[in-house]
């Protein structure tokens, strides 16, 4: 399809329901989730476990065919936590997994399919021990992780830094850098003269924000109706 032809009274039904489910279901599964955070298609996101927690504006986007995977495990001594910081943004396919802690700070962003493992999941010698060794992983504030980046355990993100996609981090990377490859080494060192734009400046007026989305939809959405909405769903053409 090569547009969305969803009328905007059909396009605010699918929002409503967006919000119950979120309330509904996914909530009570979370230690705590801060206001104006949204959760697109929720029913994509799988949460497992106790001890998650997300900050206020934290955007998560899902997909069927990608969803997002939220899980902590208590397992003999250990006991996952995962934190996510206000202002994040978690796209689709991103994968979580906690023994220990996974915090990922304020105005962080993760790419699709970026995975985080703060455990090995087998011990090395002995393959009956379930979680193996687990260390935290910390993302400071404003950290990008990359398309399909792999953290593993013990690890540290520092601020502003930003992971190359389809990257192995092994080892921590310093704040105010570039760090890419398997495993990722720093490539470039940022401009910290330059001024950083985090998420915060966009989401932090919540009231002015969600003005401006709906005005924008409803210019998006003027000329479509429910008849060629149905039509590009069950009879779609080249202009569709």
């Amino acid at each position: 399809m090569r547009r969305d032809h969803k009328p905007y009274s059909i396009k605010k039904l699918q929002g409503r329901i967006e919000s119950f489910w979120v309330r509904h279901f996914t909530t009570p599964q979370l230690d705590s989730l801060g206001p104006h955070s949204m959760i697109m298609k929720p029913w994509n996101l799988s949460l497992y476990g106790k001890k998650i927690s997300l900050g206020k504006s934290v955007h998560i986007i899902t997909a069927r065919d990608r969803p997002v995977n939220l899980t902590t495990w208590n397992i003999d001594d250990s006991q996952g936590e995962i934190l996510i910081g206000d202002f994040a943004l978690i796209c689709p396919g991103v994968r979580i997994d906690s023994a220990s802690r996974v915090t990922v700070g304020k105005n962080c962003m993760l790419a699709a399919g970026a995975y985080l493992t703060d455990a090995d999941w087998h011990d090395i010698y002995d393959r009956t021990k379930t979680v193996g060794e687990t260390s935290p992983i910390t993302l400071e504030e404003n950290v990008w992780i990359g398309d399909g980046a792999t953290l593993c355990k013990g690890v540290t993100i520092g601020e502003n830094s930003i992971i190359g996609a389809g990257s192995v981090v092994t080892k921590s990377i310093p704040k105010n850098v570039v760090a890419a490859g398997n495993p990722a080494t720093v490539v470039k060192n940022l401009d910290t003269e330059k001024e950083i734009v985090t998420r915060q400046s966009l989401l932090e007026d919540h009231s002015e924000l969600a003005e401006s989305i709906d005005a924008l939809e409803k210019w998006i959405r003027a000329d479509n109706t429910l008849t060629g909405w149905l039509r590009s769903l069950f009879w779609p053409n080249r202009k569709d």
